[in-house]
């Protein structure tokens, strides 16, 4: 879910790019999964098919040995062998002889009756020799005799292991604890039993081992000696484990091996039989290959499918959505056509007549709105004119008529005199900000003429060398002395400061009036904020206020507030830059 949230605020290019994925890599997956899953049945298939051969063929060794262990006492209750034994160096040479040539024929029949009996003996303490079935004259090895007594078991456990051969023995008399009079026994084809094994796995091309763990002997085919000791580790993990019979994927010299193995119970020995897997997976190795190259090619399509997005439709796309932006920067720019007649060259070919359709009418307004701001302008000050020349003359009559006074009425006349030749020089609109301020002192002279001493006025703070609409900061302080300072009782205050912050320039006027209350100032200022509704009101504030605006911006004008003197504070807000 946040994905698609994701990409529904991502571009164009991202959301084509994770449709095309979204269709492609879950057939990947299902291929993938397909060859996977065919790899794995036909693994089990081979598995099961090795472990019932090595089922087989386990069997057949079992019963075998079996069948050798159950017909050694018929054997060894052979009369003749038994009166060799006894009575041996009694008889005459002859009919030792005679005794010694029936126990060979009886020994060779043993030995032929079963293909695993490399050799069939009788070992006879009292001769102290060993008879076999092919050789007549043969010394007693008292080692070997004494290892053939160490069977105890013999159905149990039949073999013994000795000195890299196997046998099956069985003494007589086997009941007692005295040493036997002989030992019959038969020593297994260690070739034969390798040939057997060597069935198992052939037909894969695997080799096998059987591996007795506690003689510590093994048969193998040929096994390399690192995998065969690798196989006994194998088959002590199965033992600990007391599994039987399964099958593992085991890997040896960063190889893997198919590993099928099956206990012996009789021969207490695990048959393991290693087949390499890419001979199990031979076939599923080239579909395993030819899907990496699905893989790759795969990629290169997404390459290549990425780029075509890129050259034919997501870098078209941007140019034409930049080109929208720098619109709505105002700046009209059209777009240079590199497309032929498809859809993008019909957009860019739209879009720069568009481009020239709004050029002639964003000229045609500008040119309107010029003319409609210099009407308003010069509307704006001659609004201001009547008032104040009402004032001027009641103020100059009243000095006239005073004897004493007419040292200030000439003075008056004089500041008269310059206040109504700045406010008449109609040819210029904007003026230095410098010739503002000193107009305005030129005001305030006048009304100290008018008030005496009963109010002050500091001026504070440099002024930059800056082009400001005519009449901003003069009609600020007639306000405030029509509305706050003329009728106080006590002594009237005036404070104009400025300050530079940030690019931009800030005069200050304030009062320490006390007749404007607080709802005032917030009605003024909600004036102030929705000037641009209100064109009919003309006071001085609205008047300097939307003037301001009109030269500078909305970000631009008069703010109001209460003041650090007690009355109202106004703020004129210009631009340097």
């Amino acid at each position: 879910m946040n994905c698609l949230f994701f990409l529904r605020d991502s571009s164009i290019f991202k959301k084509i790019m994770a449709a095309f994925l979204a269709a492609l890599l879950p057939l990947m997956a299902i291929t993938w999964t397909i060859n996977e899953k065919g790899s794995d049945n036909i693994r089990s298939e081979i598995t099961e098919s090795v472990l019932n051969t090595t089922r087989f063929y386990m069997d057949s060794l079992d019963k075998e040995a079996d069948r050798i262990s159950r017909y050694l006492p018929n054997y060894v209750m052979d009369t003749d062998l038994m009166e060799l034994a006894a009575t041996g160096n009694d008889m005459s040479p002859y009919e030792r002889t005679r005794k010694i040539l029936d126990i060979q024929r009886q020994l060779e029949l043993m030995k032929n009756s079963s293909p695993f009996i490399e050799e069939a003996k009788a070992y006879v303490p009292l001769l102290k020799r060993s008879i076999l079935s092919n050789d007549y004259e043969t010394r007693l090895d008292p080692e070997e005799y004494m290892a053939m007594q160490q069977n105890a078991k013999l159905y149990e456990a039949p073999f013994i292991y000795w000195n890299n051969r196997l046998f099956i023995t069985m003494p007589y008399p086997g009941n007692t604890v005295r040493s036997p009079l002989y030992i019959l026994g038969v020593e297994l084809s260690a070739a034969k039993i390798k040939e057997t094994l060597a069935q198992i796995g052939r037909t894969r091309g695997g080799q096998s081992v059987l591996l007795n763990l506690e003689l510590g002997w093994s048969m193998e085919t040929g096994m390399d000696p690192a995998l065969l000791q690798r196989m006994k580790s194998f088959a002590l993990e199965k033992r600990e484990r007391q599994s039987d019979e399964g099958h593992e994927t085991i890997v040896h010299d960063n190889k893997r091996y198919l590993a099928v193995y099956k206990y012996s119970s009789l021969w207490h020995a695990y048959s393991i039989t290693c087949i390499p897997e890419e001979l199990v997976l031979g076939s599923l190795q080239m579909y395993r290959t030819l899907f990496w190259w699905a893989c790759a090619l795969a990629v290169c399509i997404v390459v290549f499918f990425t780029y075509f997005l890129l050259r034919f439709i997501y870098r078209p796309l941007m140019k034409l959505v930049h080109s929208f932006r720098r619109v709505q920067q105002n700046r009209l720019e059209p777009i240079l056509i590199d497309r032929g007649a498809d859809e993008f060259g019909y957009l860019y070919r739209a879009f720069n007549d568009t481009v020239r359709s709004l050029k002639t009418l964003i000229e045609e307004n500008y040119e309107q709105q010029i003319r409609n701001q210099r009407s308003e302008l010069k509307r704006l000050q001659s609004q201001i004119n009547p008032h104040f020349l009402y004032n001027c003359f009641f103020v100059l009559c009243r000095l006239i008529k005073s004897e004493s006074q007419k040292e200030k009425a000439y003075q008056f006349c004089l500041y008269i005199g310059q206040y109504f030749q700045f406010i008449t020089r109609n040819d210029e609109d904007e003026i230095p900000l410098e010739l503002e301020v000193e107009h305005s002192r030129t005001y305030i002279e006048m009304q100290r003429i008018c008030y005496g001493e009963r109010i002050q006025v500091l001026f504070e703070g440099a002024v930059p060398a800056i082009a400001v609409p005519r009449l901003i900061l003069q009609p600020i302080i007639e306000n405030a002395y029509k509305h706050a300072l003329g009728n106080m009782l006590q002594p009237g205050e005036l404070w104009v400061h400025s300050e530079r912050r940030d690019g931009d320039f800030f005069l200050y006027v304030e009062d320490n009036g006390q007749s404007i209350t607080d709802e005032e100032i917030e009605g003024l200022q909600k004036k102030l904020r929705y000037s641009s509704n209100r064109i009919e009101e003309t006071t001085g504030l609205m008047n300097v206020h939307r003037r301001i605006q009109l030269r500078y911006g909305e970000a631009y004008g008069i703010t109001v507030s209460r003041s650090e003197l007690g009355g109202l504070q106004v703020i004129i807000k210009l631009s340097v830059s």
